[in-house]
């Protein structure tokens, strides 16, 4: 298979084709519009930002206040947060507040693709700045009503004050007139002092949907209901690249409630976004639509990955890893270094291939009008990359498609890749537009998704007579998520390449980093943290043998191999990408790093007395330009059942918006970090995926959850320093935490995950 390094991916290739996600912050690639000046944050993501409060802010004439969210809810509570940066900014009373979702349409609202830990921090300064610009606008038509100097009135709690006169109106009174007045420029316009702040940063706000979620009123794309709709499933080949050979469509028509079977062609490689192919069946009811599939008998011909075998594949990872690959990262001269060392270690971890699995599968329902107007509702990430797709594959008008953002059932990448959109849309198509549910099963959803990669992180290390690496080499193979947009791709493009590889902050003074190739069989995308999975748990492992090996304490150890404070260029050590943040603005500060491990430590009482068959164990990572560290109890039983007694996390993300939302992410977190490290596993045999639903790909269940999970907010800077991601970064630091904490419990060393497994045995 052709190689294909990140400089040859087009800078217009990657944003065609990825469209809003985690790649369009890629590298400028070597030679592509070099001329290009550098965009950085909400910059450098398509459509940029907005902060016109005519797009985020409504007041009725009774006072209530209708937030526009532009981002999607799938359990992180953006919803609630976005509204009350902007409540708080407009001095709103929180109970007069509620929350609209906003439909795709990136030209009006600027980015809307809720991935990558960025809706926060990328908006909100931009939010703030639209709350801040209606009450400005509030304040000057009360004024003009009173006939007073604007700076002679203040807003408070939801009304507008005349503090000479004593005279007050309500929002709702003026907000007729405050509409018809000009917006603002927002240089002009004033930001509350962080003081002052009601809501933002108080954590005492509670779920904004938490009544209809738990009353089952709120409304997720399964839950869709459009009058005359039609129901449907896809019957798709089994083997990535493969292609339908036969199929028994009389047989499906005459299951009752089927109405029509249709062929969806793939396109050619690489599918992109794109449905893989196969047969759809459209159906009155969605248990018609299921038995009228599996009257289909498909076959299918498996293409060029029917060989695909994950065990085998490993053994090809290994290989790669034990000979040279490509430099990513070389300070001073490992190779004399690790002549000169007193002790070495080498060690090889293996992460294997794992899905999103949200616990609401893939759903769009698609309406093509008599107008050719397309409406679409959904659970998506995404919104106008499923607007995008469908005016692609339907060859029409992106600016006639409507998406309609629903709530997500959980999310974690999955559902920022809208090829089930599409599938509604040619199912729809089919039938003279009338609208049709397109719904995968849980089956549908872990044999025919976007895959987090396999890999194999190979480290070594010379220490010298004193237990310290003086010399520092990790190999990492693994398929790209390149080759989702690029035939061929098989090397890490600088995405991958910036989630704990190139960017280690070690103060080791020889150090080098390669990426042997990796060519891909199945469709690889991002997962909630990506990269960063498999580079902490297997650094942080390495770590904590290191320290073993030196005899010394593990956090001791830990700490001293950072370093000391410190403020580092990530462009100097390799990584130009930074997560699309500009570097001088979000350096790696590993004074943070420490700071986080030292409260972590101190929060779960690091060093002291456990039971016996107990252990503890601590790891620390850095992502989405934020810090945290965790310290797991683990308990191994006497036939190496694993219990995780207690987590202790803690996260330095800048100032935290909104501290319930924080922990409830952290704690998720863990629960999820603890299924990795544990059972969570995607297995190929015959290039088809071997596991069918939760059953078999096994998550936390809640009676194996930690019985403690202590969260430890440490604040990093004032109000005016840029804020970090939440969402991913709680997760790679828990499996390598859970791994230590067995070795601390039994003196075993497990250095492949899922983890459970290798102690029974």
């Amino acid at each position: 298979m052709q190689t294909v390094s990140p400089g040859q991916l087009s800078r217009r290739g990657l944003l065609a084709g990825a469209g809003a996600l985690v790649l369009a912050l890629s590298l400028k690639p070597q030679g592509a519009l070099a001329a290009d000046p550098p965009k950085f944050g909400a910059d450098g993501m398509p459509h940029g930002w907005r902060d016109d409060p005519t797009l985020f802010v409504a007041i009725a004439p009774d006072g209530t206040v209708t937030v526009t969210c532009t981002r999607a809810e799938m359990g992180q509570g953006v919803r609630t947060s976005v509204a009350f940066v902007i409540a708080d900014e407009l001095e709103a009373d929180w109970a007069k507040v509620k929350v609209t979702q906003a439909h795709g349409d990136e030209e009006r609202f600027g980015n809307q693709d809720t991935d990558g830990s960025r809706s926060l921090r990328h908006f909100f300064m931009p939010l703030r700045r639209a709350g801040a610009a209606a009450r400005t606008m509030l304040v000057a038509a009360a004024a003009k009503q009173w006939g007073v100097p604007a700076s002679e009135v203040t807003a408070e709690n939801h009304a507008l004050v005349h503090a000479k006169t004593g005279r007050r109106m309500a929002f709702g009174d003026v907000a007729q007139a405050a509409a018809a007045m000009p917006v603002p420029d927002r240089s002009t316009v004033t930001l509350k002092d962080p003081s002052a702040f009601r809501y933002i940063g108080k954590g005492r706000v509670g779920l904004i949907d938490n009544v209809g979620i738990t009353t089952g009123k709120a409304q997720y794309g399964l839950d869709t209901r459009v009058e005359g709709m039609l129901y449907a499933v896809v019957a798709r080949p089994p083997v990535f690249g493969g292609k339908v050979k036969s199929f028994d469509e009389a047989a499906a028509l005459k299951v009752p409630g089927v109405v029509k079977v249709v062929t969806i062609d793939p396109p050619a490689p690489p599918y992109e976004f794109m449905p893989t192919g196969g047969v759809a069946v459209i159906a009155r009811n969605t248990w018609a639509a299921i038995k009228g599939r599996e009257a289909l008998k498909p076959t299918f011909e498996d293409g060029p990955n029917a060989a695909y075998d994950s065990d085998a594949y490993r053994a090809t990872l290994e290989q790669a890893v034990r000979k040279p690959g490509k430099v990513v990262r070389q300070e001073g001269d490992v190779d004399a270094a690790m002549k000169k060392a007193v002790k070495r270690l080498e060690a090889e971890y293996y992460i294997p291939h794992l899905v999103q699995a949200p616990m609401e599968p893939p759903a769009a329902t698609v309406r093509i009008a008599k107008d050719g107007t397309i409406e679409a509702w959904g659970c998506v990430q995404s919104p106008q990359a499923a607007r995008d797709r469908i005016a692609k594959r339907l060859g029409v008008d992106p600016k006639t498609i409507t998406v309609n953002v629903t709530l997500l059932g959980g999310g974690f990448g999955r559902k920022s890749k809208p090829d089930y959109f599409v599938e509604a849309a040619l199912c729809s198509k089919a039938v003279d537009g009338a609208p049709v549910k397109m719904t995968w099963t849980r089956e549908d959803d872990l044999h025919h998704g976007y895959y987090h990669t396999v890999s194999v992180e190979r480290l070594e290390a010379g220490l010298d007579d004193k237990g310290m690496p003086i010399a520092w080499l990790h190999r990492s193979a693994a398929p790209t998520i390149g080759s989702t947009f690029v035939a061929g791709a098989n090397e890490q493009i600088p995405i991958e390449l910036g989630m704990g590889l190139v960017n280690v902050p070690f103060a080791i003074p020889n150090m080098r980093m390669e990426n042997p190739p990796a060519d891909a069989h199945v469709r690889i995308g991002w997962f909630r943290s990506v990269s960063n999975i498999p580079r902490a748990f297997a650094v942080q492992s390495f770590i904590n043998e290191l320290a073993h090996m030196a005899g010394r304490d593990p956090k001791d150890y830990l700490l001293d191999v950072i370093g000391p404070a410190r403020i580092i260029d990530p462009v100097k050590i390799g990584d130009a990408w930074n997560y699309g943040e500009d570097p001088s603005r979000y350096p790696f500060d590993t004074g943070r790093l420490r700071n986080v491990i030292e409260a972590v430590a101190k929060g779960a009482g690091w060093g002291r007395k456990v039971e016996k068959g107990r252990g503890l164990g601590i790891a620390a990572h850095y992502s989405f330009v934020t810090y945290t560290a965790a310290v797991a109890e683990v308990e191994v039983g006497p036939k190496g059942e694993v219990t995780v007694q207690r987590v202790d996390i803690a996260i330095d993300s800048g100032q935290q918006v909104n501290p319930e939302r924080v922990r409830s992410q952290l704690e998720g977190a863990v629960v999820m970090g603890m299924g990795l490290a544990l059972t969570a596993q995607i297995t190929f045999k015959n290039g088809r995926a071997v596991q069918d639903n939760y059953d078999t790909y096994e998550l936390t269940r809640i009676n194996e959850a930690p019985k403690i999970i202590n969260v430890h907010l440490v604040q990093g800077g004032s109000w005016d320093k840029p804020l970090g991601g939440v969402g991913e970064p709680g997760v790679p630091p828990v499996a390598p935490a859970i791994a230590n904490a067995i070795f601390a419990a039994t003196g075993r060393r497990i250095r492949q995950l899922p983890m459970r497994d290798k102690l029974s045995a």
